[in-house]
């Protein structure tokens, strides 16, 4: 039987767990050279990228041209053509369709199981997931196969939680195995979990 893709989160959170400040800043990430690159090349052989609309609309804001200015610096050039030319699957209940169709995007209005299992089935690469909200969705349908979360040295002291504090009933609890971790030149920490799933 083929193995089905992977969804994936791929974020950044500070040291006490925030993923951006109180007023949406994430000035605080260190993104230099080295981690850019790095992140490219995971990102490059990916099947497509999930976000929601505010995670998306940040994006179209910057990413669409940015390999056209030339004071960008190479990585960042790079991945504006990695995300230009990667699927994306836009999740909104207010957006009747997508206005970045040149971008090869696409609109869902629903996390439905049975079509992220369906997508999953599809041949390509794993799926990226991104943005606090939609990963809650995804996570409390037990959706995520792996979590991928670099940890910036800094302390925020406040902001918005990547993973919130909420009732039991609706955030289960799923057991993760460590299946990597790496250090970065300016102090940014990967640390890859994977989903420990009973087999049926």
């Amino acid at each position: 039987m083929t193995a089905k893709r992977k969804i994936i989160l791929h974020m950044s959170i500070s040291l006490d767990g925030f993923f951006e400040g109180p007023e949406r800043q994430i000035d605080w990430h260190l993104i230099d050279n080295e981690l850019h690159h790095y992140v490219n090349e995971q990102l490059r052989p990916m099947g497509a990228f999930l976000s929601g609309r505010v995670t998306h609309e940040l994006m179209v804001g910057f990413w669409p041209t940015a390999d056209e200015d030339p004071s960008n610096p190479a990585p960042v050039a790079e991945f504006a053509r990695i995300w230009r030319d990667m699927p994306k699957i836009v999740f909104s209940r207010t957006l009747e369709k997508a206005e970045w169709t040149e971008w090869n995007t696409t609109v869902k209005h629903d996390v439905v199981v049975a079509e992220i299992e369906a997508l999953k089935a599809e041949p390509g690469g794993d799926l990226v997931l991104g943005g606090a909200d939609l990963a809650a969705t995804f996570r409390r349908h037990d959706l995520i196969d792996e979590y991928r979360l670099f940890v910036h040295p800094v302390l925020l002291g406040e902001g918005h939680l990547l993973f919130p504090a909420g009732p039991a009933a609706h955030e289960p609890t799923y057991k993760l195995r460590l299946i990597e971790t790496r250090t970065f030149g300016n102090g940014v920490v990967l640390l890859r979990h994977e989903r420990v799933r009973t087999p049926a």
